[in-house]
C-alpha cells in the first residue's frame, strides 16, 4: 500500500531552507501504540512536514540521511530525572544547561528536571535562576519542574516533607516562573486535597508518591485530581496491619484498581523487580504505563564514587548514599538508569507488542503532561527524533533530533566520558 501525508509549514520554512530542513529516508518509522507508519521523513522548521513509504518517492531537500532500515522512533521523554553523568540539576543552571547536552545519547529529547532541595520557604531564591537556564538548554528541551515535594508524608534522598500549604505553592509557582509541570504529593499529607486541587488549577499534574496512605486517602486525593504516580512501588510501603495475617490495600492497591490512574516505575531491575512491572503493567494496560530514571549522578556512566548535592554516591546498578548504620552498599538514592536502558529492559521483560512499549517513554508521558506536539510521528508534531541502532544490549541511539536539530550523533562522538 502507497501513501504520502503533507504538512503546509509556515510560508518562511517553505521557501528558506534552514538546519532543521532533513530528509531521513530507509527507517523503519515507529508510531508508539500503533506500528511501524512510513519509510521516510521530511523534517521542517522544526516539525514533522512529510512521511510516507510503499514505493512513494520522496521530495527532494538539500539535506538527506539514510536510516539504513534502522529504527525511527519518537524522543524518549522521562517526567522524573535528578541528574545524569556528573550533571545534577538543581545546584545550580550551568548543570542543568550542560545535563540537556549529554541527553541526546540516551534518546532522550525532552526531560522535567526533578528537583528537592530547594522546596523550602528559605530556599526559594534557588528557583528563578534554575527556570531561566531552560531557555539556555541547547539539548534536551525542559518544558517546565517537577518539584518531588514539599507536601510529601515520607521522606527519601533530599526529600522534604510539610503540611500542604497552598500558600506555599503559590510561592514556589512564581520562584519558578510558572515553569512547573508536575509535583508529587502524598494523599496522606494533611491539607494535601487544597494543594491537589490548585495544582490541577494551575495546569501541574499532581503526582501520588512517598506514601503509606490507605485506600481511602488514596480515592480522596485522585478524585480531587492526582492521577498519575510516579515511582511506583519505591517508598510505598504498606499500610499498617489491622488484624494479624491480613494483608492490608493501600495506596498500591487503590492506584492499580481505579482505571482514572496511570503510572511510572524505575526499569532498572534494583528499585522495582521485573515480575512487579509485568504486574503493574498487566493492571494499567499500555497507555496507562510509563518509563521514568529516577537518575542522579552517575547514570549513564561507569560504575563508580561520585560527589553530589546529597554526598558521596557510589554508582553501579542502583546509585547509593553512605548511610549510618547501614554498613555495605548503602541507602538508595535514586538510579543510575538511563532512559535507553529502561526501554530495554522493558522490552526484555514485558510481552506486549514493541510498539505498545515504546509508548511507555514517548506518547504516554507526552500526554501525561498535555504536550500534544511530542511523543509522536504525526504529520505536525515536533521533530524530535531518534534513530536507533540494535545492539546485543538492546537499542542504541545513533542520531537524535530535537525540533530538527541534530543533538548527538554517535559518528561524531568521540568524547570519552
Amino acid at each position: 500500500m502507497m501513501f504520502v501525508v503533507n504538512y503546509r509549514t509556515p510560508s518562511i520554512a517553505m521557501t528558506e531552507p534552514n538546519e532543521t530542513d532533513l530528509l531521513i529516508t530507509g527507517v523503519r518509522a515507529l508510531e508508539p501504540g500503533e506500528g511501524i507508519v512510513a519509510e521516510w521523513i521530511r523534517v521542517g522548521g522544526g516539525k514533522i512536514a512529510q512521511l510516507g513509504r510503499g514505493g512513494i518517492e520522496p521530495p527532494n531537500c538539500p539535506r538527506r540521511i539514510d536510516g539504513g532500515c534502522r529504527l525511527l522512533t519518537p524522543g524518549l521523554i522521562d517526567i522524573h530525572t535528578h541528574g545524569v553523568e556528573r550533571f545534577i540539576y538543581e545546584p545550580d543552571p550551568e548543570q542543568l544547561v550542560a545535563a540537556s547536552l549529554r541527553l541526546g545519547r540516551y534518546g532522550t529529547t525532552c526531560v522535567l528536571p526533578t528537583v528537592a532541595a530547594a522546596l523550602v520557604p528559605e530556599r526559594l531564591d534557588a528557583l528563578p535562576p534554575l527556570a531561566a537556564a531552560f531557555e539556555c538548554c541547547a539539548g534536551a528541551s525542559m518544558p517546565g519542574f517537577h518539584l518531588e515535594g514539599p507536601f510529601l508524608a515520607l521522606p527519601g534522598a533530599g526529600v522534604k516533607t510539610l503540611v500542604g500549604d497552598p500558600a506555599l505553592l503559590n510561592e514556589l509557582w512564581l520562584a519558578a516562573g510558572g515553569k512547573i509541570a508536575a509535583m508529587s504529593i502524598s494523599p496522606e499529607t494533611p491539607n494535601v486535597l487544597a494543594v491537589i486541587e490548585r495544582l490541577c488549577e494551575l495546569g501541574v499534574v499532581p503526582l501520588i508518591t512517598h506514601t503509606r496512605a490507605t485506600v481511602e486517602q488514596t480515592q480522596a486525593a485522585i478524585d480531587a485530581g492526582a492521577r498519575h504516580a510516579t515511582h511506583f512501588y519505591d517508598v510505598f510501603p504498606l499500610p499498617d496491619e489491622t488484624d494479624p495475617g491480613v494483608r492490608p490495600a493501600g495506596a498500591v492497591e487503590a492506584v492499580l484498581a481505579d482505571s482514572r490512574c496511570s503510572l511510572d516505575v524505575i526499569a532498572d531491575g534494583v528499585h522495582v523487580h521485573p515480575t512487579a512491572v509485568r504486574a503493574a503493567a498487566a493492571a494499567k494496560g499500555f497507555r496507562n504505563f510509563m518509563l521514568i530514571t529516577d537518575s542522579n549522578v552517575g547514570a549513564g556512566l561507569p560504575p563508580g564514587v561520585y560527589d553530589s548535592p546529597l554526598g558521596r554516591v557510589k554508582t553501579g546498578a542502583a546509585a547509593r548514599l553512605d548511610c549510618p548504620g547501614r554498613p555495605g552498599d548503602g541507602c538508595l538514592a535514586g538510579s543510575t538508569l538511563t532512559m535507553d536502558r529502561g526501554m530495554a529492559n522493558l522490552l526484555e521483560w514485558l510481552d506486549w507488542p514493541d510498539e505498545q512499549i515504546w509508548a511507555a517513554g514517548t506518547a504516554n508521558p507526552a500526554r501525561l503532561l498535555g504536550l500534544s506536539d511530542k511523543g509522536t510521528l504525526r504529520v505536525g508534531a515536533d521533530a524530535d527524533l531518534v534513530l536507533w541502532e540494535q545492539t546485543d544490549a538492546g537499542p542504541r541511539a545513533a542520531k537524535t533530533w530535537v525540533a530538527g536539530r541534530c543533538i548527538f550523533d554517535s559518528n561524531e562522538d568521540k568524547e570519552n566520558l
